[in-house]
């Protein structure tokens, strides 16, 4: 599958790697794919952009 694509350091890539494994993913890309469906779709249930910009500070601080 060819499209848009991210970019990570090697350092969160292995993290990912571990993390995927871990959980029972069959790849990395899967994985991402999960967390990144999951986060969105949490957004679009927001009601509010105020709401919007408390979860996204919310998804800042625990990636912090």
């Amino acid at each position: 599958m060819f499209g848009p694509a991210i970019k990570v350091n090697k350092e969160l890539w292995e993290r990912i790697r571990t993390c995927a494994a871990a959980a029972g993913y069959s790849s990395p890309e899967e994985f991402v794919r999960h967390i990144l469906e999951r986060e969105v779709a949490r957004l679009e249930d927001a009601q509010s952009d105020e709401e919007i910009a408390r979860l996204m500070q919310e998804l800042r601080q625990a990636m912090a």
